[in-house]
């Protein structure tokens, strides 16, 4: 009879890959029975990453509209989710349902963070730093000797 420690090994290896290969079987089934569980109207995100709307349910494939008016028939091995409608929503049109929530608002930009900053500064003169000249210049008087400015067609020529 063999050494029990040089058995040890391969019952581990066998062991682990039973494991693997049972969560990988649990996964396989959840999967099928959420796609077997589609229902028309119900939102779906595609293994490619695409988000529609289920219209139609066969034995192996699935009636998408990926846009409005737009149908397309998908395996039903392509759907990667079926997404609850509040989520569906959220992801594909960016309608919050929880807009009642406590939680503080965060702003996206330090815009609001110096409001009060730009108050102060907007009693102050704005200062123009455009490049003005002396002839477009309102306040500045025009020069004596400018000669008059020539419009289309004449030329200094005679």
């Amino acid at each position: 009879m063999p050494n029990l420690v040089t058995l040890l090994p391969f019952i581990v290896l066998i062991g682990a890959m039973f494991l693997m290969t049972r969560s990988a079987k649990k996964k396989q089934q959840a999967a099928a029975t959420m796609r077997n569980e589609m229902q028309p109207g119900t939102g779906v995100r595609t293994i490619g990453g695409m988000y529609a709307v289920v219209k139609e349910v066969g034995e192996d494939t699935a009636t998408l509209e990926v846009a409005p008016g737009v149908h397309a028939i998908y395996a039903k091995n392509a759907i990667g989710a079926v997404l609850d409608d509040e989520e569906y929503n959220r992801l594909v049109h960016g309608v919050d349902q929880d807009l009642k929530s406590d939680t503080p608002v965060v702003p996206d930009d330090a815009s609001s963070l110096t409001e009060d900053d730009e108050r102060a500064d907007a009693d102050e003169a704005p200062v123009d730093l455009g490049k003005k000249d002396a002839d477009t210049d309102a306040d500045a008087e025009p020069a004596d000797d400018a000669a008059p400015k020539k419009t289309d067609g004449e030329t200094d020529t005679k």
